[in-house]
């Protein structure tokens, strides 16, 4: 069959070809009367506009590169969704790849990310070298990293106030009378994981107490693992704050499930995120939330702003996390 032009478009619905052009151009300027004209004329004849072509004279795919380390976690599949919604409202096409926190996976697929021209990449919880930033930076192609920072590196981030949060719940078990508090950490290979453990031991010393820390690589094996070390040794904890929602289930079910211990008359736990899960009452957890929404907005007008001014300075972006009380804890001593 003949291809379609826009041309054709434009004689049919009695408009400008440039006309045709706003109306499939995402965020262009074009009155509802030439839209409906257009579109009616663009099913009638079958059009459909190349893309492809468009990005090859404009310079932009209109194309977002979403990097993932891993999906069990369910934080991750909510933030995907959410952040890719987003980004389609304002017009982006979304291409999704996982790549393990290795510097050959990463590597390999920020190879991937240059070759498809994507106009912008973010990373969620995938560690970035600071070569590999340079040159995205050198290519023209901003990154933005979700929940995830990076010291020393030109590239925004957008996380929760990690630091303020691990305070937060080790205080508050503190307040709730507990004695003898550990933490299942998150890799310490992530910014996030020793964040979280930093502020968390600093409202312990602030206590006097020496934690016994774990990390739990956020993992659930590696947790549950963690969790039989801790109460089978000389010292059990009679609280634990883990450092993700994800490994705080398998805490949960490694105490109940395997030790025949009761949450939280014998062991208090409290997680991080606020994943879906947290709420059902099987765990009912109490866990410090992440802001997703706020968190998915900022990410996106952070690397937006980049594409549209390139010049316009990083952002370092650190919104509140507040404490969510369910079942998992008791009340505090008043």
């Amino acid at each position: 069959m003949e291809k379609i032009t826009s041309l054709q478009v434009a004689e049919r619905a009695g408009v400008s070809q440039s006309a045709v052009s706003r109306v499939f151009t995402p965020g262009a300027s074009a009155s509802a009367k030439t839209v409906q004209k257009v579109r009616k004329a663009a099913e009638e004849l079958g059009y459909r506009p190349n893309m492809m072509a468009r990005a090859m004279i404009t310079g932009k795919s209109r194309m977002i590169a979403l990097v993932v380390a891993y999906l069990d976690n369910q934080f991750y599949p909510h933030a995907l969704e959410r952040l890719s919604n987003a980004l389609q409202e304002r017009g982006y096409h979304i291409l999704v790849f996982t790549a393990a926190n290795s510097r050959a996976d990463i590597e390999e697929v920020m190879q991937q990310l240059l070759d498809y021209q994507v106009d912008g990449i973010i990373t969620a919880s995938v560690g970035m070298t600071n070569d590999l930033t340079d040159r995205c930076n050198a290519a023209g192609i901003p990154i933005v990293m979700f929940n995830r920072g990076q010291d020393g590196a030109d590239v925004s981030s957008v996380t929760s106030a990690n630091v303020e949060g691990g305070r937060a719940a080790g205080q508050f078990l503190l307040d709730c009378g507990h004695k003898v508090i550990a933490h299942i950490s998150g890799w310490q290979g992530s910014s996030t994981g020793r964040d979280r453990q930093q502020g968390f031991c600093e409202a312990m010393h602030g206590a006097g107490i020496t934690p016994q820390i774990i990390d739990g690589m956020y993992h659930r094996d590696t947790a549950a693992a963690a969790t039989e070390t801790l109460m089978t040794g000389p010292n059990p904890p009679d609280a634990i704050f883990v450092g993700n929602d994800h490994m705080a289930f398998s805490v949960m079910d490694t105490l109940r499930g395997k030790l025949g211990l009761r949450v939280p008359d014998d062991v208090a736990v409290i997680g991080y995120d606020d994943v879906p899960l947290a709420a059902w009452a099987a765990y009912d957890l109490t866990t410090m939330r992440q802001p997703l929404n706020r968190m998915v907005d900022a990410t996106v007008d952070a690397l937006l702003t980049r594409i549209e001014n390139p010049t316009s300075p990083t952002k370092h972006i650190e919104i509140e996390s507040p404490l969510i009380r369910r079942g998992s804890t008791k009340d505090p001593i008043q």
